[in-house]
């Protein structure tokens, strides 16, 4: 899954795709580079981000999923706001990724007649205070516990099981062991068949065990983690380097399919 951010404040590329044009270009390359999905976003979700209005959002996501539709790939749309996400789905998005796991009044309602995917994601607190001292008695199960929760609640309105997806929501109000141990055990969190998606490209927690302050050279422990995700179970990682990504995933997988 390759990141399409349309925003000016996203912690790696913020401000670098909000003009149409240079968003298509980019999103053009994503797909050369190997892109089995593109995950649009509107809105800034890194720690402290302040939320944005729905006419902003609307105004940047739109367009630019109208344009994609009919690339060649599936479009996700990266928003927890009802209309928002009416709107992306009858511009052509074919996947909704949910930060706040459909919990938000009329989530539910406004994807439940699609044929959309739709991510179901952990995230304790919101983006701006989510990372204020997030505390949990045991992250594994706590984290696995809520993502049954929203299974329960979308299957309950009538959404087939195998439109869900669930993400354990690395850095969504989690501190670097927390981050760690949902890695260590993300086995943990495969539920009847439904994939699980890693999205840790280029994040804090990276950064924290490697010493490197700056996102843009988080690479090499991108790729590092993705192949720790894939390795334990991921079905789709989340990332802002596709090419290198893919060549590493091409890497791992050869050696385990060798006789």
């Amino acid at each position: 899954m390759g990141i399409l951010n349309i925003t000016p404040d996203s912690f790696s590329d913020g401000g670098k795709f909000l003009r149409l044009e240079m968003a298509l270009r980019h999103a053009e390359q994503l797909i050369a580079d190997g892109a089995d999905i593109l995950d649009i976003g509107g809105e800034s979700t890194r720690p402290g981000a302040q939320a944005l209005s729905l006419d902003q959002e609307l105004e940047r996501v739109v367009p630019i999923v109208e344009a994609l539709s009919g690339c060649g790939i599936p479009l996700s749309v990266d928003t927890y706001k009802p209309v928002v996400m009416q709107a992306v789905l009858s511009a052509g998005a074919d996947m909704i990724n949910d930060i706040w796991g459909f919990r938000k009044p009329g989530a539910i309602d406004a994807v439940k007649e699609s044929h959309a995917v739709l991510c179901v994601t952990h995230m304790r607190g919101d983006p701006k205070t989510m990372q204020e001292a997030p505390l949990y008695e045991d992250v594994v199960t706590e984290v696995g516990s809520f993502l049954d929760d929203r299974v329960k609640a979308l299957v309950a309105a009538g959404i087939e099981q195998t439109r869900i997806f669930l993400d354990p929501g690395y850095g969504f109000g989690k501190c670097l062991a927390h981050n760690l141990s949902l890695v260590k055990h993300l086995p943990m969190f495969m539920r009847d068949g439904m994939p699980i998606l890693v999205g840790m490209s280029r994040k804090r927690m990276l950064g924290e065990i490697t010493g490197r302050k700056v996102p843009a050279e988080r690479l090499a422990a991108s790729i590092a983690a993705v192949l720790c995700a894939a390795e334990r179970g991921a079905t789709i990682v989340r990332v802002h380097d596709v090419a290198e990504t893919v060549d590493a995933l091409k890497v791992w997988q050869a050696v385990r399919m060798a006789d």
